[in-house]
């Protein structure tokens, strides 16, 4: 049973796509535009519950109180540097966001996150943050990002990935409840080296082809 702050977006255009990322024999390019195109489907709903109001709008027939978003504001931080694959179709969907950058190594001996970099907008703290991460494979990048944030003031913050291991999702759960995970898929486990199966592979080495 999933927590309550988990929300897969099962929608059937995303399980296709997904499956074809899935897929080893997929080119960079294909990957690349996936991870982008999927991002778009998820923000879609994560912005599902964003205010609107209404502005008096001149059609070509009369005018009419129409809705209109309130003017809340969001920025995107993706987790260096897979992270960088969803920022494009978050955009897309809301082109006014700000983008945060935070960079995570994972030591391969101890799986555990190390913070090298973190460059935000000034008025991150006023912003509805969204932290974008292809994978939530141990939860720990992931939870480490949001700790950083956290420490930065912020109040409003929401987790996207493509994949997410149950394992990840205990984690973030655990240290960051208030915290809630939009995800495309809920894979099975983690492997012996941390990798989420069945899982994609590396994403960053598949959206960037350096692997």
């Amino acid at each position: 049973m999933l927590p309550e702050n988990v929300h897969v977006i099962d929608h059937p255009l995303v399980s296709h796509k997904l499956s074809i990322m899935r897929d080893k024999n997929t080119s960079t390019k294909d990957f690349r535009e996936l991870v982008s195109e999927i991002g778009m489907f998820l923000t879609y709903e994560i912005t599902r519950d964003l205010p609107l109001t209404t502005e008096e709008v001149e059609t070509p027939l009369c005018k009419a109180q129409l809705p209109k978003l309130a003017g809340k504001k969001m920025a995107v931080v993706p987790i260096l540097r897979a992270g960088l694959g969803l920022v494009e179709g978050v955009l897309r969907m809301v082109p006014s966001a700000r983008v945060g950058h935070i960079g995570m190594f994972r030591d391969e001996e101890t799986l555990q996150p190390h913070l090298y970099f973190c460059k935000m907008p000034p008025d991150i703290t006023q912003r509805d943050v969204l932290v974008v991460d292809p994978m939530l494979a141990t939860g720990g990048s992931a939870a480490a990002a949001i700790d950083e944030l956290k420490k930065r003031g912020c109040t409003s913050i929401k987790l996207m990935v493509l994949v997410a291991a149950p394992e990840g999702i205990e984690v973030i759960h655990r240290q960051h409840p208030d915290v809630s995970i939009y995800t495309a898929a809920v894979d099975s486990h983690l492997n012996e080296h941390g990798y989420i199966v069945p899982g994609l592979g590396d994403a960053g080495d598949r959206i960037f082809g350096t692997k």
